[in-house]
């Protein structure tokens, strides 16, 4: 975003980003606890949030790491082993719907890992050196979202896995994946928008106006 600030705690509809997103967590009742992972000099901001949205569901906040595998990395070493079910989400993906957490979470505890996904609208090239050199079917392609939600020990598995032989993943499911575990599709929307740009902010002030509507 180019500000001072990370941009889950920019504001849309007079509110943080993350606040929107938390209390969508915060109201689910099939989530018990919530780890808050968050850049060092914003942890005391984080608590402050916390309290001003009586947040009561996170229980810790954690320092994030250098990249976000790492940051998630941190989250899950504060998970209790007793956990069953682990939902990863992206702060700045505040129009996430209940129901697919809670459809996620079903799928995970039938099959292990599930992704929300939305599929790919758009025709989909393959390029080398600036030149077109084929065209992909997207009859099957996905875009990948969060929540990203596992059973404790496969996500935990996965993490350590990938941390001894070095392998960097885009998503926390690829990560899975590299363990050879198969991993289900959950119907996101297209709605589920993460927030990075400055345009996005724009669409994110669009849809909070279309749910008053």
């Amino acid at each position: 975003m180019g500000g001072s600030r990370s941009k889950q705690y920019l504001e849309i509809a007079s509110k943080p980003i993350i606040a929107h997103t938390l209390q969508v967590f915060q109201e689910a009742p099939f989530v018990d606890q919530i780890i808050l992972v968050s850049p060092a000099a914003e942890i005391p901001f984080s608590h402050d949030l916390i309290a001003s949205y009586s947040i009561d569901k996170v229980f810790r906040v954690v320092e994030g790491g250098a990249e976000r595998q790492d940051s998630i990395r941190k989250g899950l070493e504060a998970v209790d082993s007793s956990t069953d079910i682990v939902i990863v989400h992206d702060g700045v993906r505040p129009f996430i719907k209940s129901e697919m957490l809670e459809e996620s979470v079903n799928i995970a505890l039938k099959y292990g890992a599930a992704l929300v996904a939305v599929p790919v609208k758009d025709t989909v090239k393959k390029t080398e050196e600036g030149s077109v050199i084929k065209t992909i079917p997207r009859s099957n392609l996905w875009l990948a979202q969060t929540p990203q939600t596992f059973t404790y020990d496969l996500i935990r598995d996965a993490y350590k896995n990938a941390f001894l032989k070095g392998i960097i993943g885009t998503d926390d499911a690829s990560l899975v994946e590299a363990l050879g575990k198969e991993v289900r599709i959950v119907m996101g929307s297209y709605d589920n928008i993460k927030i990075t740009t400055p345009e996005d902010l724009l669409f994110a002030e669009a849809i909070i106006k279309e749910q008053m509507l």
